[in-house]
């Protein structure tokens, strides 16, 4: 059987509090260091997948360093209600040239 995970999202209030709604369990934080403590906390808790807004996964890059080469937690990164930061797609990117082996997002603008 296969097990059932839970969803959690982390970020500002502003940026989280909506996910409730589709039933996923959200933690608003106010620091870095209050979300380093969730995740922590979360990954320990049997949640498959954590949504965590991009500024916040920024800071915490050596913490979610550590979850990268396990199957869960996946750690996701979300752009926070203030705007896009880039750190995610960058990160993805990162992700998708390790698995395919090239830059697939490449683009001659020449």
């Amino acid at each position: 059987m296969t097990p059932m995970y839970k969803i959690g999202v982390i970020g500002d209030y502003d940026s989280v509090f909506g996910f409730s709604a589709v039933g996923f369990d959200v933690f608003p934080v106010v620091s870095a260091e209050q979300a380093g403590k969730e995740l922590k906390a979360l990954a320990n808790s049997g949640y498959g997948i954590i949504f965590l807004t991009e500024q916040f996964m920024e800071e915490l890059s050596h913490e979610c360093a550590v979850y990268d080469e396990s199957l869960t937690p996946c750690i996701v990164p979300i752009p926070p209600c203030t705007g896009v930061t880039g750190f995610g797609e960058s990160r993805l990117k990162h992700f998708v040239e390790q698995a395919v082996g090239s830059d697939i997002l490449f683009s001659d603008n020449g």
